[in-house]
């Protein structure tokens, strides 16, 4: 299986053309795709260090991929479309895009917000272990005793702060920012109901997150 590769998802030949081979002069591994299908494929036998996703496939839409995608990942993607409205790209970040790019753009800009986008997944180590338990962030899936987890998009983003932050006390407010992205405000029964997921998944790793009260949470070993 090819790893460390970038993942193009594109219908238009010339376009997928012209990226690949500016990306390829930089010296980047580039694996192709066309369709929803062939990126479900590709990414079934070894994920991407990054993806570029067109919205518009043969197939259906790249939004609704991308929302899918998120349930089990964290690979980060770059968004490409027509559609340069405020409301379009609203859309595109909110379906878990991490950068946008609107058709027709310059190939330097492209190149350069790639490679910005790669800069900030390298931030995070290639994986995470501790004791039984394995994180690995190019993927989004965690591990105990080689068995996986199977955590939502937002389990995993929880235990992965917990995980960078280990027998340090997380507020909730900065738990709550981290995983949802936005001021908790009223909601702290959403992240109880989280945090008590993920307990129970947790359970054979030798790890589980304890209140403290008045404080916040923390990941300690049982």
């Amino acid at each position: 299986m090819e790893s460390g590769y970038l993942l193009l998802v594109e219908d238009e030949p010339v376009i997928q053309d012209n990226n690949r081979k500016i990306l390829q002069r930089r010296g980047y591994k580039i694996r192709l795709a066309y369709t929803l299908a062939e990126t479900r494929s590709i990414i079934s036998e070894s994920p991407p260090r990054a993806i570029v996703l067109d919205i518009q496939l043969p197939d259906g839409n790249g939004l609704d991929f991308l929302k899918e995608l998120r349930r089990t990942s964290n690979i980060p993607v770059l968004v490409l479309t027509s559609k340069g409205t405020p409301q379009a790209i609203i859309r595109g970040l909110e379906s878990g895009g991490d950068d946008y790019l609107t058709k027709p753009y310059d190939l330097a800009v492209f190149l350069t917000r790639v490679e910005a986008l790669l800069r900030r997944a390298s931030i995070l180590p290639d994986v995470l272990e501790i004791g039984a338990l394995r994180l690995d962030p190019a993927s989004g899936r965690a591990f105990i005793h080689g068995m996986d987890m199977v955590l939502t998009q937002k389990e995993y983003s929880l235990l992965q702060q917990f995980a960078q932050h280990k027998e340090k006390i997380l507020s909730a407010e900065y738990l709550y920012d981290k995983v949802w992205g936005h001021e908790m405000l009223n909601d702290v029964n959403s992240l109880k109901a989280l945090i008590s997921k993920l307990r129970s998944k947790l359970s054979g790793s030798g790890h589980t997150i304890t209140a403290s009260r008045g404080e916040g949470y923390y990941f300690e070993i049982e």
